[in-house]
């Protein structure tokens, strides 16, 4: 099957083919309906999609054969506290489990949660030791009223070795499938926190952890006020402190061979949330953090009012062309690691997630 490249919008799930230097893009999946994440499963070709339909609830759907037909499987639940459960508002995260786990999906929830598929998404099962955690009282919503767990690794070495992220409640790591779990992010530095508690790692924001797929002990995270770099799996980080138009933002690519190499985008922090002066730019680094490029060729020079969410930025696995989308339906690609950009279009809906499905 050819390559393909998933857009998740706020109308409908997008799916582009190759043209020329850059992709075509058929009627969506889902019209009219607000997709909040994606995943396009390696091991088997499987397709999953995410729907936040709010009044409705939240959807899964699954295509075994490229996006032509859907069918709706299960959605996991969250469980009770007090008199009645919580409503689950979204699937904010899908990863497949290990190459050796046919049909094992991960799941991370808002309000924060994981969740385990061992069938393909027909049933889930709550990650009870992650929702057991006495810490978990301590956190808190950062963009929305309730935590939020956005990022799931799962090491290609070790399935049972899996790092999440929570905004706001840090890095946690598990050793063991998710039978038990420890704080992580030893590091990670809040700047919105008082001096004494900015390195407590249950306060820590991070937007977004990606991993190396060839090196996956290196992880890199966007943060709500830096950028940092883990080599221990998640354990420890340190702040990548090279200049850049802001080290605010929420997407981050790593590469998937070289684990000096990923990709940011920066904004204005806080109630702005807007490229920097007006001017959408990719980071980039190519030394382990040492120094950030700023990337423009082919982007709108301003003014600009593009903000790229977590999942809104993706690399594939060749390491040379990603895709980006927008809050303001733009969409991108670059065949050159960044160096230059293509617009695909400028007519999308809001984009939530891109991905690329080989």
């Amino acid at each position: 099957m050819a390559p393909r490249l998933l857009v998740a919008t706020r109308k409908g799930l997008f799916t582009g083919v190759p043209e020329g230097a850059g992709w075509r893009f058929g009627p969506p999946a889902f019209l009219a309906e607000p997709v909040s994440a994606i995943c396009a499963d390696p091991r088997d070709g499987t397709l999953y999609a995410a729907l936040r339909l709010g009044h409705f609830g939240t959807k899964l759907h699954r295509s075994s054969d490229g996006g032509v037909t859907w069918q709706e499987v299960a959605v996991p639940a969250l469980p009770a506290e007090g008199e009645k459960p919580k409503a689950l508002d979204m699937i904010w995260a899908l990863v497949p489990g290990g190459a050796e786990e046919p049909g094992v999906l991960w799941a991370g929830t808002l309000p924060a949660a994981l969740f385990r598929s061992a069938d393909r998404g027909a049933s889930w099962q709550l990650c009870q030791a992650l929702w057991d955690l006495p810490e978990r009282r301590d956190w808190v919503g950062g963009g929305y009223d309730d935590p939020g767990l956005h990022s799931i690794g799962v090491d290609p070495r070790d399935p049972r070795r899996i790092a999440i992220a929570i905004s706001t409640g840090g890095v946690w790591l598990s050793a063991d499938g998710g039978e038990s779990w420890r704080i992580g992010g030893q590091g990670l530095r809040a700047e919105y926190m008082p001096p004494a508690q900015a390195f407590d790692p249950l306060v820590q924001d991070v937007h977004l952890l990606a991993a190396c797929t060839a090196q996956p002990d290196v992880l890199w995270a966007q943060h709500h006020n830096g950028i940092f770099r883990s080599v221990d799996g998640g354990a420890t980080f340190a702040e990548v402190t090279a200049a850049a138009p802001s080290r605010f933002g929420f997407a981050v690519a790593a590469h998937p061979a070289d684990a000096a190499t990923a990709w940011f985008v920066p904004a204005v922090k806080d109630e702005c949330r807007v490229p920097v002066e007006g001017r959408l730019v990719v980071t980039r680094t190519s030394d382990g953090g040492e120094t950030l490029q700023t990337l423009s060729a082919g982007l709108p020079e301003g003014p600009s009012y593009d903000l790229v969410y977590r999942h809104a930025l993706a690399v594939d696995r060749s390491g040379r062309r990603l895709a980006m989308g927008s809050t303001t339906g733009n969409l991108w690609s670059s065949a050159d690691g960044g160096e230059t950009w293509r617009l695909l279009s400028a007519h999308m809906p809001p984009v939530a997630a891109v991905a690329f499905a080989d």
